[in-house]
């Protein structure tokens, strides 16, 4: 079965005036039409670098990049980002928010209006669209967040650690939000962040980074039984704690 993303030994340096300083290398990994994957790995191992590649906005030194089966050179439409911060603009309404990308790229069609509107009130923020982001929780202006990236409908969500600017409780109740939704809407993504609770309880698969220069250590899949359905259930099931355990070794023994 064709891959929706795939990394063939893909390498990358940044260079400076100082020298070049190797950030990833040797990066092979796929991911699946429809696939959760989360990247893990210490700090300044090239997590966040890996999805710059990922999305063109840099370019491998060497390897290749492979969408739905093409390679892929430069910045794709295709592709949603998902930053740590909402960026939402205080002077436009939540509505006019979410539409923001829909309106860069002139796609306001009366289908791409109706889509936006279903996820508002699917997902709690429709009583608020004419309200400005200031009214809104820390966990619901990331739900508006994922609505505007979800908006343009695009193939591959990537997630740089979304939930890192939030308190602990509502990182629990965002995360499990976002991603019962990034399900429901049936979407590939792919998530970096640092906390294994919210990896294990979010992924199909963790890809477990070295230290760098980042490369992969091991490709962890995971499974939990069909009754724990959410990613705030899976942190209760007796698996949880067997995940947890076996990328805390893979993280302590750097390599």
């Amino acid at each position: 079965m064709e891959a929706m993303l795939a990394l063939s030994h893909v390498c990358f340096s940044y260079h400076t005036v100082g020298g070049e300083t190797l950030a990833l290398t040797d990066i092979t990994f796929s991911v699946g039409f429809g696939e959760f994957a989360v990247i893990v790995g210490p700090s300044g191992c090239g997590k966040s670098t890996l999805l710059s590649l990922i999305c063109g906005l840099i370019r491998p030194e060497s390897g290749e990049i492979r969408r739905t089966g093409r390679r892929t050179d430069t910045a794709s439409r295709g592709i949603g980002y998902m930053l740590q911060k909402d960026h939402l603009f205080e002077w436009r309404s939540v509505y006019d928010n979410v539409l923001l990308g829909l309106e860069i790229q002139k796609k306001l069609t009366q289908p791409n209006l109706d889509r936006v509107n279903r996820m508002l009130e699917t997902y709690g923020l429709s009583a608020f669209a004419q309200m400005k982001p200031s009214a809104l929780s820390g966990g619901m202006k990331q739900r508006a967040a994922l609505i505007r990236t979800l908006a343009l409908d695009p193939d591959l969500l990537l997630l740089d650690e979304p939930f890192s600017a939030l308190d602990y409780q509502t990182r629990l109740e965002v995360s499990d939000d976002i991603g019962s939704i990034i399900r429901r809407e049936k979407k590939t993504a792919i998530l970096v962040t640092h906390d294994l609770s919210e990896a294990i309880s979010m992924a199909d698969r963790v890809i477990i980074l070295s230290r760098r220069p980042g490369a992969v250590k091991r490709i962890l899949p995971i499974s939990f039984p069909e009754e724990y359905d959410t990613p705030l259930k899976k942190r209760n099931s007796q698996e949880f704690s067997h995940y947890f355990n076996l990328i805390w070794k893979e993280l302590k023994t750097y390599g």
